[in-house]
């Protein structure tokens, strides 16, 4: 497998792209030995990279935060437009997909990493995972709808009873939701049981994870280290000893 050199060590969390281009050109990474100075220089896995001393290892996994647009689909191919082709080409050297989906018409945050036992317990409905969205809807809500969130709403027609919700109003006029499962357009069919219509959906937030304010609507960054053993405490991985060691 090749990777830019100065993707190799983005995905290590050793600093944003401009921060490890710097760290480069200023000489302080060797590959096999010699210096390099170029941040776009391909390397392969089996290469030794070095910053100053410190030995940096081939990233096991790659995993980036999305601003979804609308428009675009939560999948990895089809005829129309996916959000894997937001990707720059140097980003597709894996076999990416999207941590769970957002409707097409959904905005906001999603994870897209190859790290598959992660994405699985992150999903896990037995993790109890939050995901907040932001929603504008076409009536108010009231204290009576946030007390049937926070007790659970029956979909139909399927007769199933959600887990219960958190639900309050927003200073900007939208609304909060909460949910810890992922059941197929979830949040549209909790309100819609409420007789309210949803007019915009935007996920802020998965567990730990909250989207950048200034990322805007289709651009994506590289998680940070921190960010990544943040979701592996949440998904119930031990942060030692490798992904996908589940707590038992």
């Amino acid at each position: 497998m090749r990777i830019r050199l100065d993707k190799w060590l983005s995905h290590q969390g050793l600093g944003s792209r401009k921060e490890v281009n710097a760290l480069i050109r200023a000489g302080r990474v060797r590959v096999n030995g010699t210096t390099i100075t170029v941040p776009k220089h391909i390397v392969e896995e089996s290469d030794s990279v070095q910053y100053d001393t410190n030995d940096v290892a081939f990233p096991r996994y790659a995993y980036f935060l999305l601003h979804k647009p609308k428009g675009v689909l939560s999948a990895t191919r089809d005829k129309r437009q996916t959000v894997l082709d937001l990707l720059r080409t140097e980003d597709r050297f894996r076999p990416l997909f999207p941590v769970g989906r957002l409707d097409m018409d959904t905005t906001g945050l999603l994870l897209l990493t190859d790290d598959g036992r992660l994405a699985h317990a992150l999903l896990s409905p037995r993790r109890h995972v939050e995901k907040e969205y932001y929603a504008e809807l076409d009536i108010p809500i009231d204290e009576a709808l946030i007390a049937d969130f926070a007790k659970g709403i029956l979909l139909e027609p399927e007769g199933i009873l959600t887990r219960p919700a958190h639900l309050f109003l927003r200073e900007d006029g939208r609304v909060s939701v909460t949910i810890t499962e992922g059941k197929y357009h979830q949040v549209k069919r909790m309100f819609a049981a409420g007789n309210r219509k949803v007019l915009s959906l935007h996920r802020h937030r998965m567990g730990p994870l909250v989207l950048d304010a200034d990322l805007p609507e289709g651009e994506y960054r590289p998680l940070r280290e921190e960010e990544i053993e943040q979701l592996r405490l949440a998904a119930g991985q031990r942060p030692e000893g490798g992904l996908g060691s589940e707590e038992r």
